[in-house]
């Protein structure tokens, strides 16, 4: 494992591209400007990081991105240094938290002030437009724009537009997410011993991607024996026994920022693979090829459902919750349904050259031991798809 992470991202013309997108979405719906809370929705926008969990549920950094002129970041507290060398940054302001957290009783106070400050900029620089797409904010917030005459807007499905297609220097990026990932995916695989806790095994991924350059999680997906069956169990301390299934779902946001999102399941010790598991694991694997096998740009996604595998009966009630979505900065916009699910909260639309998906398969029994979790990271291209995840599958994978 390499100590040091060093990139071959040309960020200067991945950092132009993304910023273009957004403002490409902007024009397309007539909107004079964004204003972006959500963290992967910054990192998009202008590329600076900062305590991106912990501003996932506090409101103490955006960035201002108006249709045309100049990109404004506002940043936690002291933490301006953080966007020097950003070109297309064109100011970094300390941010006005309108948060209960950090105000108590004087948060409408606070929230006014922010507001009258966000209306200054939208009167400055969005040209007479007063709309403005905002991707995450509390009621308050947002009635205290309207009082200030701004027009909000949704900004989440613009921005899920803007991230969807990636361009040469993204895909190069995510790859390098995706070498870290695989790289703690091969350590998992050669540290796992029986009488490991689950804990223990997952903690391998996390260290080697942190060790990478990688930055944080969005999951602990990670169970064995009993634990795989429902699935969406986070991983515990329960001890790994000889034979049993370990299945796991990395979900990690690796170097640059990107997320790898790959499943695996193994049998752990020396134990043959009983019946049942090479059952399980076959019929997981034929599921994530046929699916896979039709992914192409152009094709809809209706149509994927309705050509997708079609589960056995035994399995429909432990069928995942999708059998394809985006990944980017994080799982993200497209997704398809199984056809048992379409009528009640599918969506149409289709595939394009340039979008990163995740194909999923989880394949397991009502009252069985275990279920079998598999997934792959891929690029849609004009004539299918280029596999960007290349851990081994199997049972026992061949490193």
């Amino acid at each position: 494992m390499t100590a040091y992470y060093k990139t071959a991202v040309d960020r200067n013309s991945l950092r132009r591209y993304r910023l273009e997108r957004v403002r490409r979405e902007l024009r397309q719906r007539d909107y004079g400007g964004a204003l972006l809370f959500d963290p992967p929705n910054v990192r998009h926008a202008c590329d600076v990081a900062n305590m991106q969990v912990w501003a996932l549920h506090n409101k103490c950094r955006f960035v201002y991105v108006p249709t045309e002129g100049p990109m404004i970041l506002f940043d936690y507290g002291c933490a301006k240094h953080l966007s020097r060398g950003y070109d297309l940054i064109a100011e970094t302001r300390t941010a006005t938290s309108h948060t209960y957290f950090t105000n108590g009783g004087r948060q409408g106070e606070q929230i006014t002030r922010w507001a009258r400050e966000i209306a200054d900029l939208v009167a400055s620089h969005g040209g007479g437009n007063k709309r403005l797409a905002v991707d995450k904010l509390d009621p308050l917030a947002t009635h205290a724009l309207e009082r200030e005459g701004i027009v909000v807007t949704d900004g989440e499905e613009l921005m899920e537009f803007a991230r969807a297609i990636k361009n040469a220097d993204e895909i190069v990026a995510m790859k390098e997410a995706i070498a870290a990932c695989e790289a703690g995916i091969e350590k998992m695989w050669r540290e796992l011993k029986p009488g490991m806790t689950e804990n223990e095994v997952w903690a391998h991924l996390h260290a080697t991607n942190i060790a990478l350059g990688g930055e944080w999680i969005e999951c602990r997906l990670l169970t064995s024996g009993e634990r795989t069956n429902p699935w969406f169990q986070e991983c515990s301390d329960r001890v790994i026994q000889p034979g049993d299934i370990v299945a796991f779902d990395t979900d990690l946001i690796g170097p640059n920022g990107y997320c790898a999102d790959i499943s695996r399941t193994w049998v752990a010790g020396d134990a043959r693979p009983t019946n049942e598991q090479h059952r399980l694991y076959q019929t997981a694997l034929d599921n994530l090829h046929h699916n896979l096998d039709l992914v192409k740009a152009g094709l809809s996604f209706r149509e994927f459902t309705e050509k997708s595998y079609r589960l056995a009966p035994e399995f429909v009630d432990r069928r995942y919750s999708c059998i394809m979505h985006g990944v980017g900065l994080c799982d993200e916009y497209p997704f398809a349904t199984y056809r048992e699910d379409f009528d009640r909260w599918g969506f149409d639309g289709q595939f394009e050259a340039g979008m990163t998906v995740c194909v999923e398969a989880l394949i397991g029994v009502v009252g069985g031991k275990e279920c079998v979790k598999l997934e792959q990271q891929v690029l849609v291209t004009e004539t299918g798809y280029e596999l960007l995840s290349k851990s081994p599958l199997g049972l026992r994978p061949n490193y």
